[in-house]
């Protein structure tokens, strides 16, 4: 058999995203699977009897991540490919899902052709990449190629209910023993849906990512005094509430002075005590900033930051500041993108190059191993929503580029 005519199994992969989709489902059709939840849990359990159903050897390391690995004919460093299967709290079926589900159909369609590459081929998934539980987001990647200390990790309270992480991994089974810190990995391909608009604008099959954007998240804290609403002049007021909604217009006519591909939201406001004739005496505000030239996104951060403590100062309300995330932006393995390119276009499909303006975890991998990423269209450009929705053959189309990738990457 002629490997480059190998094609997937569409109707079992959708089958796959299907059935990973009944944990923590929603209605709508989306998921609200929280990393370490019973949900996550449950998903975990599913996708590891997955693996060991298709004779992988599966491990968990110290934070949680799972890498399920298929022999090659020798022992030497392996291809991996996978994602993560967390989910916001209105998360889709395919955010994430579709890489790990991907990476194991590819796995499943070498088998039933009888077909072992040269290197091993890894799927793995992720702990908390979406850092919607636990800050920062993509942290099981960044522990693993040592980014991030493992016991600074397993100490992160969750942003629901204050339990550790570590504590959190023990209750669902997943505080595994194989070691972090030094991967030995070949190279990194992942599979995503692109979480935007512009392949469906630009009717466009295949997305060939040059790099990450670089991220940035701040929380700010702004400490004032409550008081009568009716009874206290604006010229003696220390409103926190008013610190918090004067930043956040700043954020977004910051945004609009840089353009480019700078972009920035105020993704959290809560506002304390909350009632509509009480002066707020604290405000608690999340900023997410993001841009693909790092120089831009280092300034657009010290402009944020001193705006709101000058806002801080100019009020009389006490600031406090902390970093959640930040993430320089990452360029991707040059040979590896025109791997992804170059069999995209072979199956006919069209191409186009781009950044990823959501942070993955292969933007991690990339600081130990070539690393590159296959996007699929978003249909609407929806993401991080209950309809989201990629189109079955175009979710086939990218697990058929990928397999092909994988195939050449591994017979090296």
């Amino acid at each position: 058999m002629n490997p480059q005519t190998l094609k997937i199994d569409g109707a079992r992969l959708l089958q796959r995203l299907r059935d990973l989709g009944r944990f923590g489902a929603l209605e709508g059709g989306g998921t609200n699977r929280l990393a370490l939840s019973d949900a996550d849990r449950a998903a975990r359990d599913w996708t590891v009897a997955q693996m060991q159903a298709l004779d992988m050897a599966v491990s968990v390391d110290a934070i949680g991540n799972v890498v399920a690995t298929y022999a090659g004919t020798e022992a030497l460093p392996p291809v991996m490919t996978g994602s993560h299967i967390d989910t916001v709290r209105t998360g889709g079926l395919y955010d994430g899902n579709y890489g790990v589900m991907a990476g194991l159909e590819v796995v499943a369609t070498l088998r039933d052709a009888g077909l072992r590459p040269r290197r091993p081929i890894q799927v793995a998934f992720f702990t908390n990449e979406e850092g919607a539980r636990f800050q920062p987001d993509m942290l099981g990647s960044l522990v693993l190629v040592g980014g991030l200390p493992l016991q600074e990790a397993l100490a992160v309270p969750a942003v629901d209910n204050g339990a550790r992480l570590g504590d959190e991994l023990q209750r669902i089974g997943y505080a595994g023993s194989a070691p972090v810190g030094r991967p030995v990995v070949d190279s990194f391909v992942e599979l995503h849906i692109e979480q935007g608009p512009v392949l469906e604008q630009q009717a466009t099959a295949i997305g060939v990512v040059e790099g990450v954007q670089g991220i940035c998240w701040m929380e700010f804290t702004f400490d004032g005094t409550s008081n009568h609403a009716g009874t206290t002049p604006m010229a003696l007021r220390h409103d926190a509430g008013e610190c918090a909604m004067r930043t956040a217009v700043f954020v977004a006519e910051l945004v609009a002075r840089y353009g480019g591909r700078q972009l920035g939201t105020v993704g959290a406001l809560q506002i304390r005590p909350n009632l509509i004739n009480v002066i707020p005496n604290q405000a608690v505000m999340t900023v997410d900033l993001r841009n693909t030239d790092g120089q831009r996104l280092r300034n657009a951060q010290a402009e944020v930051l001193a705006f709101a403590r000058a806002m801080a100062l100019r009020s009389g309300v006490q600031f406090q500041h902390r970093q959640l995330a930040d993430f320089a932006p990452v360029a991707f393995d040059a040979d590896l993108v025109a791997s992804v390119e170059r069999h995209a276009r072979a199956q006919g499909l069209s191409t186009l190059r781009m950044p990823s303006g959501a942070g993955h975890d292969a933007q991690m991998l990339a600081r130990v191993c070539p690393t590159a990423m296959v996007f699929v269209p978003s249909a609407g450009g929806l993401s991080h929503n209950v309809r989201e929705h990629t189109a079955p053959e175009q979710l086939e189309q990218g697990a058929n580029v990928l397999l092909q990738v994988l195939l050449e990457r591994a017979g090296r």
